[in-house]
C-alpha cells in the first residue's frame, strides 16, 4: 500500500512541506496558465519601462503617464480582498452545509436499518433499499440517471420504476416507505416502531431536499462575474504601480499576487458544489461505501 494513502486525511493535512509544494488537488492545475500569461505581460510592462527610464535630453521623465498611483490600487486591492474572503465563506458554508446533510444520511441509514433489523426478519431487504438510496442519490446529485451501481441493491421491478422517476432517490424511499408499511400491516411491527422507521427515512428525504438545494442554487453570477472583473483590473494594472519601485523583482511579485487571487477564487468555485467529482469535493464514494457496507452488517441482526 501506498504509504500516502495509508495516511488518514488528519495526517496528511500535517504534512506541511508535502501540502505546500502539492500540485494535484490544488488550484494551480486550473489557474497556472493565466499566471504565466500575466508574468509574460508583467515582464512585458517592465521592458517598456526599462527603455522609457533614460528620459528625454532636458531631463524630464517619458514614463510618467505611464505609471499609476499606488493608492488607487491599494483601495482596489483591499476591496477585491474583501470581497474574496465573502465569496470563499459563502462556499464554504455551501462545503460544510453538504457534508452536514450527508452525516445524517448516514446516520439515519444506520439507525433506520438497525430498528428494521431487530424488529423484523427483512432487514437484508431494508438494507438493500437504504443503500441503493445512498448510492443513487449520489449519483443525482451527479447529473446522473445511471442506475448500474445500485442495480445489485434492487429488484428487476424496482428498477423499471426508479427509472421512470424524475428523481430516482424519492422512488426508492416512497419503496422503504412500502417496506414499513407492509411490515405494519402484517403485524410484524407495533405503531411505535412503524413511526421510528418512517421519521429516519423523513431524516433521509429531508437531508435529500438539503443537498438538492445546495446543487440547485448557485452563487448569483452578476457577484461571481464581479470578482473575476476586479480581479484581472487589479492584476492588469499591478505591473504599472510595481514596475518602477521593485524593477525585474515585478513579474515575481505579479506571478505571487496572481497566484493567491486565482487560486482562492477557483478553490471557492470548486467547492461551491460539493457533489462533484474533483479533488476538493465531499468524497461521495467513501460515504456511499459506508452506508452500504453498515447496512448490509446491520441485517445480520434480522430475527
Amino acid at each position: 500500500m501506498d504509504s500516502k494513502s495509508s495516511l488518514s486525511p488528519v495526517q496528511q493535512s500535517r504534512s506541511w512541506f508535502r501540502n505546500a509544494f502539492a500540485w494535484n488537488g490544488t488550484a494551480l492545475p486550473l489557474c497556472y496558465q493565466r499566471i504565466v500569461l500575466l508574468v509574460a505581460y508583467a515582464c512585458f510592462v517592465q521592458g517598456i519601462h526599462s527603455e522609457l527610464w533614460w528620459g528625454k535630453p532636458d531631463g524630464s521623465r517619458l514614463d510618467t503617464a505611464f505609471m499609476l498611483d499606488t493608492f488607487g490600487h491599494v483601495v482596489l486591492g483591499s476591496l477585491i480582498g474583501f470581497l474574496l474572503v465573502v465569496r470563499i465563506n459563502a462556499s464554504n458554508a455551501r462545503y460544510w452545509e453538504g457534508r452536514t446533510h450527508w452525516g445524517t444520511i448516514v446516520n439515519a441509514s444506520r439507525n433506520l436499518t438497525r430498528a428494521g433489523s431487530l424488529y423484523t426478519s427483512s432487514g437484508k431487504e431494508l438494507a438493500n433499499l437504504v443503500a441503493a438510496y445512498a448510492i443513487t442519490l449520489k449519483a443525482s446529485l451527479r447529473g446522473s440517471r445511471d442506475l448500474s451501481e445500485a442495480s445489485p441493491f434492487l429488484s428487476e421491478e424496482l428498477m423499471r420504476v426508479v427509472e421512470g422517476f424524475g428523481n430516482q432517490p424519492t422512488a426508492i424511499a416512497a419503496a422503504m416507505s412500502a417496506w414499513v408499511k407492509d411490515q405494519a400491516v402484517r403485524g410484524v411491527i407495533n405503531p411505535e416502531i412503524t413511526r421510528h422507521l418512517e421519521s429516519q427515512i423523513a431524516e433521509l428525504v429531508n437531508a435529500q431536499g438539503g443537498c438538492e438545494k445546495i446543487q440547485k442554487t448557485p452563487l448569483p453570477f452578476a457577484y461571481v462575474s464581479m470578482i473575476k472583473l476586479l480581479i484581472l483590473v487589479y492584476l492588469i494594472t499591478l505591473p504599472m504601480v510595481t514596475c518602477e519601485r521593485f524593477g525585474w523583482w515585478s513579474p515575481i511579485l505579479v506571478a505571487v499576487l496572481s497566484l493567491g487571487m486565482f487560486g482562492m477564487e477557483e478553490t471557492s468555485v470548486e467547492i461551491e458544489d460539493p457533489f462533484g467529482t474533483n479533488a476538493n469535493c465531499l468524497n461521495l464514494d467513501v460515504l456511499t461505501i459506508t452506508i452500504a457496507r453498515d447496512t448490509g452488517q446491520l441485517a445480520r441482526f434480522s430475527s
